[in-house]
């Protein structure tokens, strides 16, 4: 894309996109490109939307991912080449709204038991305890966890919000004591060899083995311990705001979603099977 990329770069800066944002922006924008191996100021809307077809029909790409391409290549058009209305009509695909599989508290503790590496079972620990995504954990710093205040503060994180997660006695605990047998004594929480955090992908693979060993049937990802920690604390009783606070949601909405796998008010019910049976039982004393 040449000077268009640089452009687009500039334009992604100026917003102050995330990182992982301005990735996924410009190699989208470079496949919609490649696919016709013309410059974006040559393609019009009917090409746009070919593109999408191709995406699903040929690829067999998800519609969430179908998504993405979309705002990379809205962004490229309204905010990099001022044509907005190459995408002026561009439908969204409908993504289908499924339930996560939620870990037990005696799944979550079974999960965390297998994992061998102390450094890998206190960050996925760190996740479950304070609702963190597994990136906000990895970049932790020594000096981000205020044990005067009992509080954990999270800097930068998604949308660039900073924020406090309660930090409890038992994690607090649990950290001293890992920090006394890490050695560590660099600014990050759980360095790598390198001295930067630990990368994603090997706290994933940790995940993985550790699962396919346990042989746990469910579908159980990194993002899963931030589920557990929201859905157990609903079921505790905790209001919905608090979490919506401690989970860093802009949107009530987004944290309402937990009410759909919390089993709390299920607890309350009495199911008409049961209510046969114990008629029956009245009956016959």
């Amino acid at each position: 894309m040449g000077v268009i990329r640089d452009r687009m770069i500039e334009e992604l800066e100026l917003r102050g996109l995330s990182p992982a944002t301005k990735k996924s922006y410009l190699i989208n924008c470079r496949g919609f490109v490649a696919h016709f191996m013309k410059s974006p100021e040559q393609l019009r809307a009917e090409d746009v939307k070919a593109f999408l077809l191709h995406l699903i029909r040929e690829r067999k790409v998800g519609p969430s991912c179908v998504r993405g391409y979309i705002a990379a290549i809205c962004f490229l058009y309204r905010k990099v080449l001022r044509n907005p209305e190459v995408v002026e009509d561009l439908p969204y695909p409908r993504v289908p709204k499924k339930l996560p599989d939620v870990l037990s508290r005696e799944e979550v503790q079974q999960v965390l038991g297998a994992v061998r590496s102390l450094m890998h079972r206190i960050i996925l620990t760190v996740a479950y305890d304070t609702g963190l995504r597994i990136s906000e954990a990895l970049r932790l710093q020594v000096e981000d966890i205020d044990s005067k205040r009992m509080v954990i503060h999270i800097r930068g994180a998604k949308q660039a919000k900073d924020r406090l997660v309660l930090l409890s006695p038992e994690l607090l605990a649990v950290l001293r004591c890992y920090w006394a047998k890490s050695g560590q004594h660099g600014p990050y929480l759980f360095p790598s060899r390198s001295g930067r955090p630990v990368h994603i992908d090997v706290i994933r693979r940790v995940l993985k083995a550790t699962l396919r060993e346990l042989n746990l049937n469910k579908r159980v990802t990194l993002h899963s311990f931030r589920h557990g920690f929201a859905t157990h604390l609903l079921e505790d009783g905790t209001d919905i705001r608090v979490i919506q606070a401690l989970l860093g949601h802009s949107s009530l909405e987004t944290t309402a979603h937990y009410t759909r796998v919390s089993t709390r008010n299920f607890r309350k019910v009495t199911s008409p099977l049961d209510r046969l049976a114990q008629s029956k039982d009245t009956t016959a004393k």
